[in-house]
């Protein structure tokens, strides 16, 4: 059964936070997809991931363009989009989106990101709802600033 983590963020910092997570999920070998909001949010994440710390390197694929990266998603351990996703992604889901994806059960895990300040902060808690609701494994980690 997918296991799910709520990370509450004392900050606003979220697309930083969603690049040290994916940093850490990569280095324990595992693939993460990044569920984004749209191609907007997709391509800031794809920018972010390779300029958020000096000297990481997370090897990733931004599915915005489809005809442009076709094939490359299958190779990467990280992707990045906002619909369809490659096969071999089913470890760790990212949801950035105000709701839970329709694909959700096919990950491993799953981790909600909530930021301080953040609009959809009612959303959050609608999705933790949901799952609670359906009997998934919850766990929430309160993240101090900084």
């Amino acid at each position: 059964m997918t296991k799910v983590d709520f990370y509450i963020l004392e900050d606003n910092q979220r697309d930083q936070f969603v690049c040290r997570l994916t940093e850490k999920i990569y280095s324990q070998g595992k693939s993460v997809y990044i569920h984004t909001t749209g191609d907007e949010q997709s391509r800031l994440i794809d920018q972010l991931l390779w300029s958020f710390r000096d000297g990481s390197f997370i090897p990733h694929h931004c599915n915005c363009n489809p005809v442009e990266g076709a094939g490359e998603s299958e190779n990467s351990p990280v992707e990045i989009g906002c619909g369809e996703l490659g096969e071999n992604h089913n470890e760790v889901l990212i949801n950035l989106a105000p709701e839970v994806p329709l694909i959700f059960s096919r990950f491993e895990r799953v981790a909600e990101i909530i930021a301080e300040g953040d609009p959809d902060r009612t959303l959050g808690r609608e999705r933790f709802r949901f799952y609670r609701d359906r009997g998934y494994p919850l766990q929430s980690h309160n993240i101090k600033a900084g």
